[in-house]
């Protein structure tokens, strides 16, 4: 079962936390965490894309010229695919790029991505995370005391205003809540800084 120290705000090992060896002490599976996040930034895809084809051009309704006689290759409309101004062809529209992963990929690629942090020593537990008001300043020096100074991904239990306001205006930084944890976040952000309550939350879906 996977151990790792619990710090306070102030940087200051408080204790050790016993992590869940079925979600933070498994095999890592680099294949099904790339699958998750093709599939996490196809869903980011609006999908709105549209081209016109030759019937959506405006105009276009009477033939150029005469079929015969003119000495000019025949056409039926200005709003053929090979005029300027034309429709296009075979041009993009509005599509769905969602792509749906099974239950059991799906967690199992989030018990990789998270037991891979625990593994390169990536991953802080903090005993609580409360700010009384939104204070910049307050959560750059938190982030200074755990030493982390490149890109964190900050995961509270759930969403506090306080907390993700403080944290998003710091680059590199992001704050989530354990509901919206995914693969791609945690793969992204070279530290992971998690409080013990969502430890829990994540180790109460990710271990059923």
């Amino acid at each position: 079962m996977p151990k790792v120290a619990l710090y306070n705000i102030n940087g200051d090992q408080v204790g050790e936390i016993d992590l869940n060896d079925s979600v933070f002490g498994v095999s890592v599976h680099r294949t099904v965490m790339h699958d998750a996040v093709v599939a996490y930034l196809a869903g980011q895809r609006r999908g709105t894309h549209d081209t016109k084809t030759r019937s959506e051009v405006s105009g276009g309704g009477k033939k150029p010229w005469r079929q015969k006689g003119t000495g000019r290759a025949r056409h039926g409309s200005i709003r053929s695919p090979i005029w300027r101004g034309g429709g296009t062809v075979f041009g993009p529209h509005p599509r769905d790029y969602s792509i749906r992963l099974p239950k059991k990929v799906r967690r199992l690629a989030m018990r990789s991505a998270l037991s891979s942090k625990v593994e390169e020593g990536k991953i802080v537990v903090l005993d609580e995370l409360k700010m009384e008001h939104p204070k910049t300043r307050e959560m750059a020096r938190i982030l200074n005391n755990l030493k982390v100074n490149n890109k964190a991904l900050v995961v509270i239990d759930s969403t506090d205003d306080n907390v993700v306001k403080s944290a998003r205006n710091i680059p590199g930084v992001k704050p989530v809540a354990a509901s919206w944890l995914n693969v791609y976040d945690i793969l992204a952000h070279n530290t992971l800084v998690i409080t013990k309550e969502a430890v829990t939350r994540v180790e109460e879906v990710l271990a059923q």
